[in-house]
């Protein structure tokens, strides 16, 4: 079987990039089609691997800028010819999943979410927009035409894995289709337990609007507590702007330091709604605890009393709260790593492959 996997761009190391890279451990000779591919952002994480990147790589600003082409990226994604693969896997949180395949090729979608600036979040994807009121003006007109071609290209896909329940109703939601769940995958046999624990809370997100780290921010200003912030991203100076004394910013790690602070913190901060969200399992296979939102794919991870606690509103005052409320030493380390054991790599593949070799069967008889 021939096989082919889709990104939607490689211009960062997140969950959905994990996924890839598992993809590529269980296809390991097949090459990646992706719109950019930014190695300096990736860190090289892919750049061993055979990419074969779209026409806006080459465009000025194309890697640095790629949402500057949004308009050109759906004729960039169709452009992709993959005429002599059986199998086409993608990796999709945005638009690699509108490819045009032949009728012998059997098309798998793993979904992380159905297009967030196109659904879901369109209007706080507007609002939070860093541009001129002509751009926001113009762009919804845009969007519609966009999410048009988006909800026909969702019809291109044979089958669709959802990521999470609470992505898989999303799926049924905007494209009328129906998937199977299979949570994304965390290396359990990298993170350890430490002894004991010190005295600072964590957060380790991209620092977007949508993570929510602001909220976390405020609540640990009137609580004094530390706060320890791994991460980057287009809010940084503005985070820093606002954080008290006791809030530090390490930046961008290393995994190796990252999961270093996961396996001392008193517990692990999850303040956003995610598809499903990998951090806090990092954070339980280190056998702490997490303090999350109680929404999206945080329910499905973290076990309430055992594994973390929740809190209802998504305010800094109900986070403090929450917060002041938490007693670490009422987990074990031990049962939350185990619990976190469910969501291991090796699982992932498994079930990868065997839905893989279902689906080909069927597609085939």
């Amino acid at each position: 079987m021939k096989v082919a996997l889709l990104h939607d761009h490689l211009n960062q190391i997140g969950g959905a990039e994990k996924v890839l890279f598992s993809f590529h451990n269980i296809f390991p000779e097949a090459p990646i089609y992706t719109l950019v591919h930014d190695a300096d952002k990736t860190k090289n994480y892919f750049s061993h691997l055979n990419i074969k990147t779209s026409f806006i790589q080459k465009l000025p600003g194309g890697k640095s800028h790629f949402k500057w082409y949004l308009p050109w990226m759906p004729a960039a994604v169709e452009n992709f010819d993959l005429s002599e693969y059986d199998l086409v896997l993608s990796d999709c949180s945005a638009l690699i999943k509108g490819v045009v395949t032949s009728s012998k090729t059997l098309h798998i979608c793993y979904c992380h979410t159905p297009t967030r600036y196109l659904w879901s979040d369109t209007h706080s994807y507007i609002n939070d927009l860093n541009s001129s009121k002509l751009v926001k003006m113009l762009l919804p007109i845009y969007l519609k035409k966009l999410r048009v071609w988006d909800r026909l290209a969702s019809e291109r896909v044979d089958k669709y894995i959802a990521n999470s329940h609470f992505v898989q109703k999303r799926i049924e939601k905007y494209y009328r289709r129906s998937s199977m769940v299979i949570h994304p995958p965390v290396d359990i046999s990298q993170f350890e337990i430490a002894d004991g624990y010190d005295d600072y809370y964590l957060v380790v997100s991209r620092l977007r609007p949508y993570k929510k780290v602001d909220l976390v921010i405020s609540a640990f200003n009137k609580l004094k507590i530390p706060l320890k912030i791994i991460g980057t991203g287009e809010e940084e100076a503005k985070l820093k702007k606002m954080a008290e004394p006791n809030i530090e910013f390490l930046g961008p790690l290393p995994d190796n330091q990252v999961r270093k602070y996961y396996s001392r913190c008193k517990a692990f901060i999850n303040p956003q709604e995610e598809d499903f969200g990998i951090t806090p399992v990092e954070a339980m296979a280190s056998g702490r605890p997490v303090i999350a939102f109680r929404a999206g794919g945080a329910l499905e991870s973290v076990e309430e009393n055992k594994t973390g606690v929740f809190f209802n509103e998504q305010s800094w005052e109900e986070l403090a709260d929450t917060v002041l409320r938490f007693k670490p030493d009422d987990y074990n380390p031990a049962e939350i790593r185990e619990h976190a054991q469910k969501f291991d790599i090796k699982q992932f593949e498994s079930r990868i492959k065997d839905f893989v070799d279902h689906s080909w069967q069927e597609f085939k008889s």
